[in-house]
């Protein structure tokens, strides 16, 4: 079993990490902040890991650091549960309709962190949060995880169809990507080192 737990304590935040990557989408999610908790859950139904995610953070400040190191501790589970990455298929994409939006995600799982976010929405608010912390955890998770990671929103009108597009293109990108590849024995890189 491809699993990890992680833990990152600061005067900020105390954020808690289990994850199973060969799981079935099982997930206890508490953040404080529910719509935040709403798309972790959704990451782990769509891409079938088992995730359990407690953190605390100074939420009266903002939700910045809480979301932030969120990401952080859930891409240093990502990377410990990978282990050296042999098998995997390592590539993952997905394009994802949610109602009116339409959003994209590849990745590559192949050590070198990067992240392209678009959208035009990046800058509008659900409830009390914005959209732009999602930006932010998506850096801080591809960092960690140490992986390249696209997201698109094609199109959309609806602030929430956009977030839950791209996290289930994500969801569903990354399932692929951590995939064991039957034909593939060693690791999946030319260099013979990720």
């Amino acid at each position: 079993m491809r699993t990890a737990e992680e833990n990152r304590v600061t005067k900020e935040t105390q954020v808690s990490v289990r994850l199973n990557l060969d799981g079935e989408g099982k997930s206890t999610v508490s953040t404080g902040i529910g719509f935040f908790d709403h798309m972790l859950t959704l990451f782990s139904k769509h891409a079938l890991v088992d995730l359990v995610v407690e953190a605390k953070g100074d939420l009266e400040v903002d939700y910045h650091h809480t979301v932030e190191d969120v990401g952080l501790v859930l891409g240093k589970a990502v990377d410990t549960a990978l282990g050296d990455r042999r098998g995997i298929r390592r590539y993952g994409f997905f394009e994802l309709p949610m109602d009116e939006a339409l959003c994209s995600a590849a990745l590559d799982l192949g050590g070198r962190p990067f992240l392209v976010f678009l959208s035009p929405m990046k800058h509008a608010k659900i409830r009390d949060f914005e959209v732009k912390l999602l930006e932010e955890f998506f850096r801080a998770f591809s960092v960690e995880a140490r992986m390249n990671l696209h997201l698109r929103q094609v199109y959309g009108d609806e602030a929430h169809h956009v977030c839950e597009g791209v996290f289930k293109a994500f969801a569903r990108a990354f399932r692929a990507a951590v995939e064991p590849d039957p034909r593939e024995k060693g690791l999946p890189s030319s260099k013979g080192a990720i």
